[in-house]
């Protein structure tokens, strides 16, 4: 297990290319269950939940065949079982995605139920609820959930009680391949669904409407082969926007929709960072300066995403003012509050744990931290960037399942950070 030790003080300065969308890319590969003929997916990150899927993939006997530049090739047919173990499954949510390909393309399929980030509840229950209108039937077994049809799944009326990405996704992938016609209402917008859409519109899917909250798919009988690029990461994008505002920097990211970023952009904007933008690039500069405080509140998509909340904090812990900062998507998202005020910062969490006020101090301190989360690790990396001393940030396997090269990309705009084995 590896640690980053950051020596704080250094402004970000330069260019970096934003990477694929892990999250589109994570989806694709199930996804590629469906098709009769090999897809081929380009742009994917070198990320370690690419690999896991890549495993589980190869776990059920699919052939996958990847070259130098993370080019991806699945020949599904050559599928030789329809078992997803919990051993990978429980690493990582989205795994749990190769259920409805399987059962829709073969008829029958066991998957573990998921693991992943530990911030609360993320229940499957919405993608079981839409799988059975499909016509699946589906059983618990000791973890597992065992899902067969007769012939073909039928199109169906989906109504999702809340809008969830995952299960937008799942339904979506599965109902390409039922019999007739559905709609699924309350869908989630993200970016990343419509590029999933996208891609299975290449292998042949009929889809409509990916984008809003109501999804219509035509059924069709089988799917072919397709070759599609994956969008750029703006969780990433974001990250380094954020951590560059926060250091007083001045970054030019190629590779990255604005458009995918407009809310971000604005706080950003309001924080004091003079920003420009072109149809795949966004330069941000603050001169200099510190951060102005900006509150947010974090919703789906297009509001502020949850997955830049933890960045949010960082850059605001250090910012001039106090700024609130609302999450209304996860539970226990804020465990790296604790992390940044043992760094010095001055935060408090109100409602329930649900509301970070953020108090700005002039300065952090470095110390040895860790988190539990993704999202709350690479947040610690910002606030070492911006603290006095050096910091130890441990447990980053957590970082490398969202950000490729994170260090070596941090150090090519000047961080000074280095990955060190830990000890013990």
């Amino acid at each position: 297990m590896d640690k980053l030790i950051i020596a704080g003080g250094a402004r970000l300065e330069g260019e970096l290319r934003i990477s694929g969308a892990k999250n589109s890319a994570l989806l694709m590969l199930p996804a590629s269950l469906l098709a009769n003929e090999p897809v081929t997916i380009s742009n994917v990150p070198h990320l370690r939940d690419i690999t896991t899927m890549i495993e589980l993939l190869g776990s059920l006997g699919v052939e996958v065949v990847i070259d130098e530049k993370m080019q991806i090739e699945i020949h599904a047919n050559t599928i030789q079982r329809f078992r997803a173990p919990y051993d990978l499954v429980r690493t990582m949510r989205a795994s749990f995605c190769v259920l409805g390909p399987m059962l829709a393309h073969y008829g029958q399929a066991d998957v573990s139920l998921p693991g992943g980030c530990a911030i609360g509840p993320r229940p499957v229950d919405l993608h079981l609820k839409g799988l059975e209108a499909l016509g699946a039937r589906i059983e618990m077994d000791e973890g597992y959930v065992k899902a067969n049809v007769d012939g073909r799944l039928k199109g169906a009326h989906v109504f999702f009680d809340v809008s969830t990405v995952g299960g937008t996704e799942h339904i979506m992938m599965t109902a390409t391949l039922a019999e007739g016609r559905t709609v699924m209402e309350n869908c989630a917008r993200e970016p990343e669904i419509v590029d999933l859409a996208e891609c299975l519109i290449k292998m042949g899917a009929k889809i409509e409407g990916h984008g809003t909250d109501t999804i219509v798919i035509d059924g069709v009988e089988a799917l072919g082969g397709c070759e599609h690029a994956v969008i750029a990461d703006r969780i990433e994008a974001g990250t380094y926007l954020i951590a560059a505002a926060a250091t007083g920097g001045h970054v030019k990211l190629k590779g990255a929709n604005p458009q995918h970023l407009e809310v971000v952009l604005s706080k950003l904007d309001e924080a004091g960072a003079d920003i420009s933008t072109g149809d795949d690039w966004i330069e941000l500069d603050m001169h200099g300066r510190r951060p102005r405080a900006v509150s947010v509140v974090v919703g789906v998509f297009p509001a502020f995403p949850t997955d830049l909340q933890a960045q949010f904090i960082a850059m605001n812990s250090i910012a001039e003012g106090t700024a609130t900062v609302k999450e209304t998507i996860f539970e226990n998202r804020f465990m790296h509050v604790h992390e940044m005020n043992r760094m010095g910062a001055n935060i408090r969490l109100e409602g329930n744990n649900t509301t970070a006020i953020v108090e700005g101090v002039p300065r952090l301190k470095g110390a040895p931290v860790m988190a539990n989360d993704l999202r709350a690790s690479v947040s610690l990396v910002i606030a070492g960037l911006v603290a006095e001393g050096e910091t130890v940030v441990d447990r980053i396997y957590h970082i490398d399942r969202g950000y490729e090269q994170v260090e070596e990309k941090l150090a090519s705009l000047g961080a000074n950070i280095r990955r060190v084995p830990s000890t013990g």
